[in-house]
């Protein structure tokens, strides 16, 4: 099977409930060819998608109260490989490291499972919409989206930015390209920006000073700060439209560990 027939299901669904919203925005008066009308509907599938993942939020939370339960026995860890920087030794500890973590029954990447869960979607979702000037042009639909909605998509902006134009690409005849470029880089700093508060404001709730100087979360800390420059420079070759989807989902999750804390 190739990842064309993987992606299929995905980018049908992610475009039904786009096409669902646009439906039900049209219904109460909003201009159906609208960027604005588009938009709310990708806003709509973020909400659709964020509210399905609420038990694996609620399991990440989880899985932070375990994290800190288990802080005594990490800083007991640490003290025992306290001096030892050989090669077996760091083997050693962190081996034990992984064993405590599997019998409390979490571990350090339980915070980027709502985001893995979001690859496919998200993937689908840049699929459709880099697809929509070629599918508006050949006159064909796309997905669960008509070739009229395709057409409506296409020539839609907001701010003068199309909503299928992209940083890097260029921008479709009729659009503003420093509107383009101006939406596109304030989106991406937002998108970044939240990414990368979300992930510091976990790691500080569920990591003591103590474990967060161990080699292995020496090298989460690099991925921390890694990520938002991949999603940052990735960002210029995703349309508008995905810009919309991407920011608007690191801002849920941003809200979700700022007003949803952990209990003991």
């Amino acid at each position: 099977m190739d990842l064309e027939s993987i992606m299929f299901p995905f980018k049908w669904l992610v475009s039904a409930i786009m096409v669902g919203f646009h439906g039900g925005l049209s219904a109460v008066g909003l201009p159906a060819a609208d960027g604005w009308t588009w938009t709310l509907s990708i806003i709509g599938l973020v909400l659709v998608i964020r509210a399905a993942l609420i038990p694996v939020f609620l399991k990440q939370l989880d899985a932070q109260r375990r994290m800190r339960r288990l802080q005594p026995d990490l800083k007991k860890l640490q003290e025992k490989y306290r001096g030892k920087t050989d090669q077996l030794s760091r083997q050693a500890m962190a081996q034990e490291q992984m064993a405590m973590y599997k019998k409390h029954g979490t571990n350090p990447f339980s915070a980027c499972l709502p985001m893995l869960i979001q690859v496919p979607f998200f993937l689908a979702l840049f699929q459709v919409l880099s697809g929509i000037s070629t599918a508006a042009h050949q006159a064909e639909g796309i997905g669960a989206m008509s070739q009229e909605q395709v057409v409506q998509f296409d020539e839609s902006a907001i701010f003068g930015a199309p909503l299928s134009a992209a940083l890097l690409h260029g921008t479709p005849p009729g659009g503003n390209p420093v509107a383009v470029a101006v939406l596109a880089i304030v989106m991406i700093l937002a998108m970044t920006a939240a990414q990368f508060i979300t992930q510091k404001l976990i790691m500080a709730r569920t990591m003591s000073d103590e474990a967060m100087e161990t080699p292995f979360m020496r090298q989460q800390k690099a991925i921390l700060y890694v990520l938002p420059v991949i999603f940052g420079a990735g960002g210029i070759v995703f349309p508008i439209g995905v810009l919309i989807y991407w920011t608007t989902t690191n801002l849920w999750t941003l809200a979700q560990q700022f007003f949803v804390r952990p209990g003991a």
